[in-house]
C-alpha cells in the first residue's frame, strides 16, 4: 500500500514536529534517562512481589507465623507491597521533577517555540 503524502506528516506517517523531536538527540539522552529509572523500579518490584506469591504460595509455615496476635508475616507481607507502591511512585515522581521533566520541557520548548500549550 502507497503512503499518501499529506501535509504537515514525513513519509514515515509521523508529524514533522513528533518526528523532529523524536530525531534530536536530546530526546534520545531523556529516554535512555528515563529508561535507566523506571527499569531497576520495575524489576525491583516484580522481584519483590514475586518473593511474596512464591512465599505466600510454599512456604506456607513462614507466612503464617504469627508476629503480634493473630498478625502473621503474610499479613505484613501483604501490607508492605502497598507501602512499596506508594514508595516507588513518590520516589519517581520526585526523580522525575529534578531529572526528566526539565529536560522535556527544554526539549518541548526548543521544538515548539516556547513549551507546552
Amino acid at each position: 500500500m502507497a503512503q499518501v503524502d499529506e501535509p504537515g506528516r514525513s513519509p514515515t506517517g509521523m508529524d514533522r514536529e513528533h518526528e523532529a523531536i523524536y530525531n534530536d538527540p536530546e530526546f534520545a539522552e531523556l529516554r535512555r534517562r528515563f529508561k535507566r529509572l523506571v527499569f531497576p523500579l520495575v524489576l525491583g518490584f516484580m522481584a519483590w512481589y514475586f518473593l511474596y506469591v512464591i512465599c505466600a504460595t510454599y512456604a506456607h509455615d513462614f507466612m503464617g507465623e504469627e508476629v503480634l496476635g493473630h498478625i502473621n508475616v503474610g499479613l505484613i507481607f501483604g501490607l508492605l507491597q502497598f507501602v512499596s507502591t506508594f514508595g516507588i511512585a513518590y520516589f519517581y515522581a520526585k526523580r522525575a521533577e529534578v531529572e526528566l521533566d526539565p529536560r522535556s520541557q527544554g526539549l518541548l520548548a526548543r521544538h515548539t517555540g516556547g513549551g507546552a500549550q
